[in-house]
């Protein structure tokens, strides 16, 4: 293997490494890693042929759903023949087999799953890469063939579009409101699906990163609407506090109460608030 292809991003840029896998016309995968996410590109002589991380910017059901391939009742057919224990296929397969959905639709359904990993890629700023010389983690069935020098051209105009979005709004830890109307002004709002779907989820609590991650939408995508909804004055900043980021602040509060309520329970039955060896002791006994 190659030695020069592996190291930290940042001394080189992910479309700088993309750029010596093509020119090098090199086939084998490339692994990145960011904190605890992996993403696997695959290619064959220097074009992409796939690519998988652990959480999909588009899910290939959601998109075959979006351009109307599929109905959702189709989709949620599929998905729960998958979820049986002794079913391995993958979920475009399962539509193919179930007559919903044609090779054709299925294919350019994954050409636009691996192309907006790519995109979602081409923000990190750091993490670490390896590329393995003719080596694929998976035998795939369904391959693509995407050129590098698009899908980074593509891929830089949309961080160019984010970086304009990213000033309309504000920071991203701090959560968004529903914007009050006057009395004497009624409101007539004409949205588009996902808009209204993004709408119903500003709750006052929730940050700009916590509803990218809950709209499972490319991150271009869903800040162009909330961008959108600020500048039309439907939605602005909050007040409240941020909801918690994760659920371990979560279970850490709760936990807390919890031993604060168990410590005062057993402050009000003892006779002495007190605690020496002897009781300790007889705690154990």
């Amino acid at each position: 293997m190659d030695q020069s292809l592996q190291g930290k991003i940042g001394k080189f840029t992910l479309p700088e490494i993309f750029q010596l896998i093509a020119n090098g016309g090199k086939t084998g995968t490339l692994g990145i890693q960011n904190n605890k996410d992996i993403v696997m590109v695959y290619f064959k002589d220097g074009r992409i042929t796939y690519g998988y991380g652990p959480r999909q910017t588009s899910h290939i059901g959601q998109l075959l759903s979006e351009k109307g391939k599929i109905s959702a009742g189709q989709l949620e057919d599929a998905v729960a023949y998958q979820s049986k224990s002794d079913v391995t296929k993958r979920l475009g397969k399962i539509l193919i087999e179930k007559g919903y959905v044609g090779q054709d639709d299925l294919n350019q359904a994954i050409k636009r799953q691996v192309e907006e990993l790519i995109f979602s890629l081409l923000s990190w700023d750091n993490g670490s890469f390896k590329f393995y010389e003719n080596q694929y983690p998976t035998n795939e069935e369904i391959t693509v063939d995407i050129s590098v020098e698009n899908v980074i051209l593509e891929g830089l105009r949309r961080t160019d579009e984010v970086n304009h979005l990213k000033e309309t709004l504000p920071d991203f830890d701090k959560p968004l409101r529903i914007s009050e109307t006057t009395a004497d002004r009624a409101r007539e709002i004409s949205l588009e699906p996902e808009e209204w779907n993004l709408l119903a989820n500003i709750d006052g609590r929730k940050t700009i990163n916590i509803l990218i991650k809950e709209s499972r939408q490319p991150e271009y995508k869903t800040l162009g609407r909330l961008a959108s909804l600020k500048l039309a004055g439907l939605i602005s900043e909050s007040d409240k506090p941020a909801e918690p980021s994760d659920h371990l602040t979560t279970m850490v509060n709760r936990v807390s109460n919890l031993l604060e309520q168990y410590l005062a329970n057993r402050t009000e039955k003892s006779p002495s608030s007190r605690i020496t060896k002897e009781t300790i002791s007889e705690d154990h006994s």
